[in-house]
């Protein structure tokens, strides 16, 4: 969470992925460093037993959503 409030803070565009198990601590980080709105993206916990396969699907479901994440113009800055 720090990287992405630091780039954040320097005009970079940012945004992170975790898995939903870290839901609550990452909103509440994100909140403490004082960046709440800071784009995040959750996916399906756990991760590091997942086969390729899986990894993969993942993804795929997750692509559109990141592109237009990542893509979006931000008009608060």
């Amino acid at each position: 969470m720090h990287d992405i409030v630091d780039l954040e803070t320097r005009g970079i565009p940012s945004m992170f992925i975790a898995s939903s198990e870290f839901r609550q601590a990452a909103i509440a980080q994100s909140v403490a460093l004082g960046m709440p709105d800071v784009q995040r993206m959750f996916v399906p916990h756990p991760i590091q037993d997942r086969t390729d396969a899986e990894m993969a699907a993942y993804a795929d479901q997750a692509f559109d959503e990141l592109l237009g994440m990542i893509t979006a113009v931000d008009t608060t800055h």
